[in-house]
């Protein structure tokens, strides 16, 4: 039997047991990274929600005023509210079967008038850039008040609670349709790219419908957190040929909520369309 000397166990030993632990745990520690639960997947490599894509039915066609500069549209009683802006600036009760212009209240100069909604028997109506809107009557069309805000003002809708708008930008506010003071806002995106120049506005079943200023979609929009949940494509509504003004674009949402119609017009557009949607 050979004795080794403690002198000789010493500094080889401690070596090769260090060698040997540093091994033992760089394979534990593969070992552990290769189980099913130790790799998660990183954020930016999570799966984005889809966002909807809908295409459109017409349902009916009907005759519109190819003078007006739609800025807001509204159905109530069987009837279009209309605001119309440009060079004929106006507040309107518009015949849905034939176009027919039934009420006229002209908004003076210098006031561009923009988007409208109806809230509690009241009309709000939006100005351009004089930071100042109006507030009718909705039986009469007389002018009971006014009230300010900050910034532009470009579509306005509503959500039983809230007045709901845009300014051009990719925020909507939502102001005390009492005190006109915002009560929050959200930034609207889809995904990652903020989604500007919004324009008329419509809140359908719990969704902001917006449309994009010179773009045939309308954007629909989670109000709680500002996120595109769709996109409706447009296209093709108005035959080659059939406007020719640059500014004639797509601008006008109206939903008639009992029967569950939409209603889609533009800026001097002759036709306004009842449309089903149809998702792709």
């Amino acid at each position: 039997m050979v004795t080794l000397k403690p002198s000789f166990l010493g500094p080889c030993f401690l070596r090769c047991s260090v060698t040997v632990l540093v091994a033992l745990f760089i394979l534990s520690s593969f070992a552990c990274s290769s189980g099913s639960n130790a790799n998660p997947t990183r954020e930016s490599e999570a799966p984005k929600e889809k966002v909807a894509r809908y295409g459109y039915e017409v349902v009916n066609t009907f005759a519109h005023d190819p003078n007006a500069f739609t800025q807001g549209l509204e159905f109530h009683e069987g009837k279009l509210l209309e605001s119309t802006g440009g060079h004929n600036c106006s507040l309107r009760k518009v015949e849905l079967q034939t176009g027919i212009v039934e009420k006229k209240v002209t908004v003076p100069d210098p006031y561009f008038a923009e988007g409208i909604t109806l809230l509690n028997g009241k009309i709000y109506q939006l100005t351009w850039q004089h930071q100042k809107g109006f507030v009718y009557d909705a039986s009469t069309f007389e002018k009971t008040g006014e009230f300010g805000y900050q910034g532009e003002g470009w579509g306005l809708a509503n959500d039983g609670t809230s007045l709901i708008m845009s300014d051009g930008s990719n925020r909507i506010r939502f102001l005390d349709p009492s005190s006109f003071q915002v009560k929050r806002s959200i930034a609207v995106f889809d995904g990652k790219m903020p989604i500007n120049r919004l324009n008329e506005l419509e809140y359908v079943q719990g969704e902001i419908y917006a449309n994009i200023w010179h773009d045939d979609r309308i954007a629909r929009i989670d109000p709680q957190t500002g996120r595109v949940v769709g996109w409706v494509d447009l296209k093709g509504l108005l035959r080659p040929g059939e406007v020719t003004d640059e500014e004639a674009v797509l601008n006008g949402i109206a939903y008639d909520e009992a029967s569950q119609r939409f209603f889609v017009t533009g800026k001097l557009w002759p036709r306004l369309f009842e449309i089903r949607l149809k998702k792709q």
